[in-house]
């Protein structure tokens, strides 16, 4: 996983690139007809149920837009929200309320929306021993806000990039000759590069669940696209020999059932790439 520095860093890069994009050579439509010392305050409130999540972000973006505005917390990320709640207070140079609402309503809606959908899925897995994961199937350029807004919905991160693991997939095996090849080769590049990365393979069936476990240092197994019987029988298999992961298709309906199986995690690309943005909105008081 990324240290928290680099976590840091893209968080940085993302509000810089946006506020970039949004506001170009200047807010004209405030500049035009608010008077540049004019003070105000807003809200940000709630239209919605949920999980809310992306409030530190916000005060974040309104510090990067304005060092002086003043930022007053009613609630913390992960808090359930009804309608009518309200998050949070913003008071400061009317200008830069303005100039940062959209970017502050388009991350919070958005990861406030993944938050609550990961909760749903840690719910469902109670009792179990089962953790939700993400995957990199993010939105480009934001993935560090999505990947956040797992870990505020109580679930927990996969890899955050092709560069702080390695995941053998389908591909990977067939391009490189097969299982034993690519972590034969795995295993001499990381020796080769003095890199140290947890080694996930995926296996397309039991028997090459029974290939991977012929090779060690394999971190975790990802039983991918399995039925339940076959993915119990793959857990027994496994055993105590590396970590599980079962993937591919899991919904709602099926992820109690794949966690019955006896898997450590489940990993969902649904989490991020299937959700409805929270209804929220910045309002002046």
């Amino acid at each position: 996983m990324i240290s928290q520095v680099q976590f840091e860093k893209e968080l940085e890069g993302i509000i810089t690139n946006a506020i970039k994009e949004d506001v170009g050579d200047g807010d004209h439509s405030s500049l035009a007809c608010i008077p540049a010392d004019a003070q105000g305050r807003a809200k940000l409130l709630v239209k919605d149920e949920g999980i809310i999540a992306g409030i530190d972000f916000a005060k974040m973006v309104f510090k990067y837009v304005d060092m002086d505005m003043v930022f007053e917390k009613n609630m913390e990320d992960g808090a359930k929200v009804k309608y009518g709640d309200i998050a949070f207070y913003v008071e400061g140079s009317s200008r830069s309320i303005l100039m940062a609402e959209r970017l502050v309503l388009n991350a919070m809606q958005r990861m406030s929306a993944i938050a609550t959908k990961t909760r749903s899925f840690v719910d469902l897995l109670e009792g179990t021993k089962t953790k939700i994961l993400d995957t990199r199937k993010t939105t480009p350029g934001i993935r560090a806000l999505e990947k956040w807004a797992v870990k505020i919905g109580g679930g927990e991160n996969h890899r955050f990039a092709l560069y702080d693991m390695i995941m053998l997939k389908d591909n990977h095996i067939d391009f490189a000759g097969g299982i034993s090849k690519a972590i034969d080769k795995t295993k001499a590049y990381l020796q080769e590069t003095g890199r140290d990365l947890k080694i996930i393979v995926e296996a397309r069936d039991l028997n090459e669940i029974r290939e991977i476990l012929k090779s060690d240092g394999v971190y975790r197994i990802l039983i991918d696209n399995f039925n339940y019987e076959d993915t119990r029988e793959a857990v027994r298999l496994i055993g105590d020999t590396c970590l599980t992961e079962s993937s591919g298709g899991i919904t709602e309906a099926t992820i109690r059932s794949y966690a019955e199986c006896g898997v450590d995690f489940i990993s969902s690309g649904a989490l991020t790439h299937s959700v409805y943005n929270m209804d929220l909105s910045l309002k002046a008081v």
